[in-house]
């Protein structure tokens, strides 16, 4: 049985299904950030790496999967949907904040009705990158297949609510763009896949991929855009581990380079919105309040910065964290929930940080 019906514009169906449209894009949970009357976030959808991947995961072939116990502990009713997370990841938060829903399915989730399109879906996979080798070496989806699925997402659309109601959606939803970190951490330090880069024109390459990437989007339709920059990525457990010396300490390379590429994204998207009329990209400077977070957990209410909730908490993360190893007792705790990825209680403290600093700028 077809999911979505074809709709022309003369179809009978026509006033119905934007009656339908008018209902969901009304009738949303309530978010604590109240918007301006005259404006409207229909949807949030959500580009890049497992830091906004709700589940694409799932449903490839790879490694790179979360799918299973402990993650999803402190989910809905702890089901481990494929979010690489003890709960909500900063795609749902920010949507729930928005009043948008309370959280953004992964695309290539069978179950999706057509209700969940209009409100947003998330692309993102796993281990994914702004380098094309990254998703290659983690056999997960790139960002070039991530907007061939966003063409076929909008093409749904119209399916469900015609070609008005559609570019609508597509021009006033919030896009949500994460990557680099899989770049740097995996392909250049780990695996040392990039050799005949050296790190100045390795960020070159990131930055510029990703300047790419974002004018697909707006291509395509999309207009405001919440660009990730890299978090301090020497600091993240697995990182401490492997690049951190017998001390375990932040890995200072790795965090320099996070920088580098954060100033050559910043850039390249304030050169963005001077170029594309109407467009509100924003970078999001993730850095600096993650590493506020590590340095001064006190503040925050954290103890434990230097390893994971899961097993060890040093090198756990996707397959390596699974039933067999033991969780903490207290995931409130700590700023990471594996050796790669904070807690939702982390999550939550950024996006208000972010929200605050960052979403006036896409209104």
């Amino acid at each position: 049985m077809a999911l979505f019906m074809k709709v022309t514009n003369n179809s009978p169906m026509i006033p119905f299904l934007r009656l339908i449209v008018l209902f969901v894009l009304c009738y949303k949970t309530k978010g604590l950030i109240k918007l301006p009357p005259n404006v409207t976030i229909p949807a949030l959808i959500a580009f890049g790496d497992s830091i906004v991947d709700s589940g694409n995961n799932n449903h490839i072939k790879t490694l790179i999967k979360c799918n299973f116990p402990p993650y999803g502990k402190d989910f809905l009713e702890n089901v481990p949907t494929g979010r690489f997370c003890n709960g909500k990841i900063p795609s749902d938060i920010i949507a729930e904040e928005l009043g948008i829903k309370e959280y953004v399915p992964a695309y290539l989730d069978p179950y999706l009705k057509p209700n969940d399109l209009l409100t947003g879906v998330s692309f993102a996979s796993g281990a994914s990158g702004y380098d094309p080798l990254t998703s290659e070496l983690m056999s997960v989806i790139p960002l070039s297949t991530q907007l061939d699925l966003f063409k076929e997402y909008i093409n749904k659309l119209k399916g469900i609510v015609g070609e008005d109601n559609t570019n609508f959606i597509i021009e006033k939803s919030l896009y949500v763009v994460v990557g680099g970190s899989d770049d740097i951490a995996n392909t250049y330090f780990d695996a040392q896949a990039r050799l005949q880069y050296d790190i100045y024109a390795y960020t070159d390459l990131m930055s510029n991929s990703a300047s790419n990437f974002l004018q697909e989007i707006y291509k395509l339709g999309g207009r405001r855009m919440f660009v990730f920059g890299a978090p301090p990525i020497g600091c993240l457990p697995s990182q401490r581990t492997v690049q951190g010396g017998i001390l375990r300490t932040c890995a200072e390379k790795l965090n320099y380079v996070a920088k580098l590429f954060n100033l050559k994204l910043s850039n390249n998207i304030d050169s963005l919105n001077s170029n594309l009329p109407k467009s509100r990209v924003t970078y999001v400077d993730v850095y600096t309040p993650l590493l506020d977070i590590i340095l001064n957990p006190q503040k925050y209410g954290y103890k434990i910065v230097d390893k994971g909730c899961c097993g060890t908490g040093l090198i756990e993360a996707a397959v390596l964290c699974n039933p067999f190893v033991n969780t903490c007792y207290n995931v409130s705790e700590y700023v990471f929930w594996d050796s790669y990825h904070p807690t939702e209680g982390v999550y939550r403290k950024l996006v208000e940080i972010l929200t605050k600093t960052y979403l006036g700028g896409l209104l």
